[in-house]
């Protein structure tokens, strides 16, 4: 069953402006893009790249987690087509899986096996709205990714009041690779793009999140690359 969330009343305006755009792009422009990136079905060599790559990243972020997740409230914030909700729930875990993208959101409770049905909530909304609760665990894999570094910040900041364990998440790595295409990206809008990824250096970004008030240790985990994948796993150890 899915319930409508608002934006986060707490939401800065920068914040609330990149939301809806990434919103419009993954529930009207991308989303059958998406639906076949998530599956078995054939892509071009690129796309399997980046398949490829976000298999390996969702096992790292994964294997941060305990093995047994019985009893544990976990956030998959920003769950697109579900893959990782379903592995998640394979492990025991109470998952609340959202998404801002509600076209995507139903591809994922589609796909989500019957004999997990009951330990999976599904919710198309703001991922950092307060009332979706506390949880022991959040993962957030590349659904920070076109922020800027305060609202990064501020994000961590509101999800680690209500995490009383590990927050996982990926960043875009201020790569020479990435830079390039972050500057055509730039230089080249097309309205049929995705919203522009914004790179962070690490250091940098943990030094944001101390300013904004995060008080758990933010660091580097691992950088998964691969071909047009390239992607920085970190974590708020509360």
């Amino acid at each position: 069953m899915r319930d409508e969330v608002t934006l986060s009343d707490t939401a800065a305006p920068r914040y609330s402006a990149t939301l809806n755009r990434v919103e419009t792009y993954f529930d009207q422009t991308a989303t059958r893009t998406w639906e076949r990136l998530t599956s078995d079905a054939p892509v071009s060599k690129i796309r399997q790249t980046v398949r490829a790559g976000r298999d390996r990243m969702r096992n790292l972020m994964l294997s941060r987690l305990p093995a047994d997740l019985t009893g544990a409230r976990v956030l998959d914030a920003g769950c697109g087509a579900g893959q990782m909700t379903i592995e998640l729930a394979k492990r025991g875990a109470e998952v609340l899986a959202t998404d801002i993208s509600p076209a995507l959101v139903q591809i994922a409770e589609d796909r989500l096996p019957q004999e997990y049905r009951r330990q999976v909530t599904f919710t198309s909304g703001d991922m950092l709205c307060a009332s979706l609760g506390r949880f022991d665990y959040v993962l957030a894999m590349d659904s920070l990714i076109y922020y800027d570094a305060e609202d990064i910040a501020r994000a961590l900041h509101g999800l680690e009041h209500r995490t009383d364990g590990r927050i996982v998440f990926t960043v875009a790595p201020r790569t020479r690779a990435l830079m390039a295409m972050w500057y055509a990206g730039k230089l080249f809008p097309r309205s049929d793009r995705s919203p522009v990824m914004i790179p962070h250096d690490a250091g940098k970004l943990a030094i944001a999140a101390q300013n904004q008030g995060v008080i758990g240790s933010v660091r580097p985990v691992d950088r998964i690359s691969s071909g047009f994948y390239i992607s920085q796993l970190m974590e708020v150890q509360t």
